[in-house]
């Protein structure tokens, strides 16, 4: 038995999908459940999956088997304490906190839980922590996000979708986008109606909140992929994998976790400043044709990343019998 443990707050939150993937991957073949920590768990996920709320007074409680904390801990809980001893505690680490990491990777002898495991989703995140364990990028559907019949825009549609927080945007885009206006392209940005005050009003400039288009969708309506955060430092970067899969060429800051799997120059392009970005969303703006190799390249790079057998190496570890003692 695998239970899998997350707050399920968000619908477009990072550790949601990251726990939601993980669920699709591992319920072929294997009896898995899905928990909610928090009393505050989104309706509309709820009627979704089969997601239990951890209640003790009802008894809805896991019952041994492989704990997998996705972005939620189990400390200063009372339940752990009145359930069966898990074989295996798992943690997918998907964040830069220190506070987090202290919290996982120490517990209470009285709860005689084994030692966490845990699973980082990138190189680059095991770097800036110091941590070792299992690498997994976080699990993305790639038959979902496929290139579509696509025909360059006469003026070309640079995008991009995050989280409605000031924290995925970086204040120099501000400068990067009344550049591309000035150039004839048109913006479309998802999860951006925080920018609004600092855009002015141009019919070029479309700001949607966060998940008004689904993202297959969403990406299928962008010519290039452009992306960079704020004080939110990517450990991962899913959605810039999600834009590779559909095929576009991204243009992204070089300080994420999404950078190991980025080849500038060959599957998409990685910059530091404003400047670089600009010269490299002009090249591909006057060259479709590069657009289209660019892409093409992302696209295979997403498919070797999400294999079958890769996805097979994930699965197994997981459903190993492996037991680390504390």
């Amino acid at each position: 038995m695998i239970h899998i443990f997350n707050g399920f707050h968000n619908p477009n939150g990072g550790s949601e999908q990251e726990a939601l993937h993980l669920y699709e991957l591992l319920r072929i073949g294997n009896d898995v459940q899905l928990w909610s920590t928090s009393s505050r768990a989104s309706d509309d996920l709820l009627g979704k999956y089969p997601i239990r709320k951890i209640d003790p007074l009802a008894g809805h409680l896991p019952n041994g088997g492989t704990y997998v904390f996705v972005g939620a801990h189990w400390r200063h809980r009372l339940w752990p304490y009145l359930t069966k001893r898990p074989d295996r505690l798992i943690y997918v680490f998907n964040t830069f906190h220190n506070k987090v990491l202290a919290l996982t990777s120490k517990h209470p002898l009285t709860l005689r839980w084994p030692q966490t495991e845990y699973v980082l989703i990138s190189a680059f995140q095991a770097r800036l922590l110091g941590l070792n364990g299992q690498i997994h990028p976080s699990p993305i559907d790639v038959d979902c996000f496929t290139p579509g019949e696509h025909t360059a825009h006469a003026r070309p549609v640079i995008g991009r979708l995050s989280r409605d927080t000031l924290g995925k945007h970086h204040p120099d885009d501000i400068d990067v986008y009344k550049a591309l206006v000035e150039q004839g392209c048109q913006l479309l940005l998802q999860g951006a109606t925080t920018l609004k005050s600092a855009l002015p009003p141009s019919e070029s400039v479309h700001l949607l909140p966060e998940g008004t288009i689904a993202a297959p969708e969403f990406l299928r309506k962008l010519d290039v992929f452009y992306y960079r955060t704020g004080d939110h430092v990517e450990t991962f970067g899913r959605v810039v994998l999600e834009a590779m899969a559909s095929g576009l060429p991204v243009v992204c800051h070089y300080h994420g976790g999404y950078a190991d799997i980025i080849r500038h120059g060959e599957n998409g392009y990685l910059f530091k400043t404003s400047e670089e970005a600009l010269s490299m969303l002009d090249t591909l703006i006057a060259n479709p044709a590069l657009r289209k190799q660019i892409g093409d390249a992302a696209r295979k790079t997403v498919e070797k990343l999400y294999a079958q057998e890769a996805l097979d190496s994930r699965i197994d570890f997981y459903i190993s019998r492996h037991t680390v003692t504390q």
